[in-house]
């Protein structure tokens, strides 16, 4: 704990003795980011700056169920189309389906869906066009 700011002593002149004296004892030698330059400090300013940065450096990603739900019908669309069996395409787009139509029944909050559930025969068709079947 550091020792109150003795009376008569402008503050300035106090946390600077108090920066020295650290500096000194080698307390700034071992923290992160030492001798790195600051991040770019162009972009405007955001109050949830921390937490954005915690979620990148942990990889989370946080969407709107909504947001989420189309992301990951356009991944299950792209898989089906490099699957190497028909049933894993029958399979792939049956889960995906399933929490479409659930969306569709009961909406979560965020952004319409707008997305219906996919044609699994004429993706089928498509696949087996594409020559994979």
């Amino acid at each position: 704990m550091t020792e109150r700011k003795p009376p008569g002593v402008s503050f300035e002149s106090w946390v600077d003795k108090q920066i020295r004296d650290a500096s000194e004892r080698g307390d700034f030698k071992d923290l992160p980011g030492f001798g790195k330059p600051l991040p770019d400090d162009t972009a405007p300013y955001d109050e949830l700056w921390w937490v954005k940065g915690k979620m990148h450096r942990e990889g989370v990603s946080v969407l709107p169920p909504t947001l989420a739900l189309r992301k990951e019908a356009e991944d299950a669309r792209e898989a089906a189309g490099r699957a190497a069996t028909e049933s894993q395409v029958r399979r792939l787009l049956s889960e995906v389906n399933e929490k479409i139509e659930a969306a569709i029944r009961r909406p979560p909050a965020g952004p319409p869906l707008g997305l219906g559930p996919f044609d699994i025969d004429a993706v089928v068709r498509e696949w087996r066009a594409g020559g994979a079947g």
